[in-house]
């Protein structure tokens, strides 16, 4: 009775957690001077990857590397084709000019770096695929040159503040909002995933595929109620931001933290759920070529959400 009354509760401590973490990060750009794109690359992104990091180590340790991977790349496809879709159906999502050349390319290049160093054995005379400690240093590499990428952004300032804007709230304010925030996303996220996982256990689905659908998309919770409720304010910069650069967190910090804990073998079967990762990266890709003014539309929206569907189908008649 209890795992039923954790799903509903976790569920309206996410929406709470995420209003407060956009209000207390878009307080913080405004106080700075810093683009609200840099805010939501960086404290939105890496907040609401916490529950993709938490289950990862803690299934690492455990022995579970199928489920560590799983949730990273199901998560992963469910940031792009859920909740931009999501985001965008809510408001259409314009995207400035440096995601389009900068963030989003270094996406799919993380993408594709987490496929090669997957599938090849680099200096280690073991055949069997794995992303081993050394990969993981790699990943964690390619990680620090992102923030040193982020840490420009923030030294250029806001590219463009809204006037209309109201005034920043106290500094203090602004980090209590963005603690409580994360407190609210990370906690909610947990029973909500706690919930899920125990309820699809009482109906015999395998761990393999609870991970690439129902954990997935509870650890992906945080960034769909963030996304979301930033949206809905009108602040698209933090939502894309925080999807793209919660997809980065995800291949290169959480990957690279886990993999440098214990090596993670790697299923060839995952090769497809990377492919997944890739194609819905390139979908923003598409989408943004196809608008005239580097928009993600809604009718864009309601195409990943129909892909994602689709996905999901796919997912189960395989699992």
């Amino acid at each position: 009775m209890l795992t039923y009354l954790l799903l509903p509760a976790g569920f309206v401590i996410l929406i709470v957690g995420a209003d407060l973490l956009v209000k207390g990060a878009s307080s913080i750009a405004h106080k700075f001077n810093v683009s609200e794109m840099a805010v939501g690359l960086t404290i939105v992104s890496f907040g609401t990857s916490m529950p993709e990091l938490v289950v990862s180590l803690s299934a690492n340790l455990d022995g579970q590397s199928d489920l560590a991977i799983a949730n990273v790349l199901g998560s992963n496809i469910a940031n792009v084709l859920l909740i931009l879709g999501v985001a965008a159906v809510i408001r259409a999502l314009p995207v400035n000019d440096a995601t389009v050349l900068s963030e989003i390319p270094f996406s799919l290049t993380a993408a594709l770096l987490v496929g090669f160093l997957a599938n090849a054995a680099l200096f280690s005379q073991d055949t069997r695929l794995a992303i081993s400690r050394l990969d993981g240093a790699i990943l964690l590499f390619f990680f620090a040159l992102f923030m040193t990428y982020v840490y420009k952004l923030t030294r250029e300032g806001a590219n463009s503040q809204d006037s209309t804007s109201a005034p920043p709230m106290r500094l203090s304010r602004s980090i209590f909002f963005v603690g409580l925030g994360l407190l609210g996303l990370i906690l909610g996220g947990s029973w909500v995933v706690d919930g899920s996982v125990k309820i699809a256990s009482n109906f015999g689905v395998s761990e393999s595929l609870i991970g690439l659908t129902v954990v997935a998309v509870g650890t992906s919770l945080p960034e769909l109620f963030a996304s979301a409720v930033a949206a809905y304010r009108g602040k698209t910069d933090i939502a894309v931001g925080n999807v793209i650069g919660s997809n980065i967190f995800n291949l290169l910090w959480i990957l690279g933290v886990t993999a440098l804990v214990s090596d993670l073998p790697f299923d060839v079967v995952s090769n497809t759920d990377l492919v997944m990762v890739v194609i819905a990266t390139t979908l923003i890709i598409v989408a943004l070529a196809l608008s005239r003014k580097a928009t993600i539309s809604r009718w864009h929206g309601i195409m990943f959400l129909l892909v994602y569907v689709a996905y999901l189908v796919f997912v189960v008649q395989r699992g």
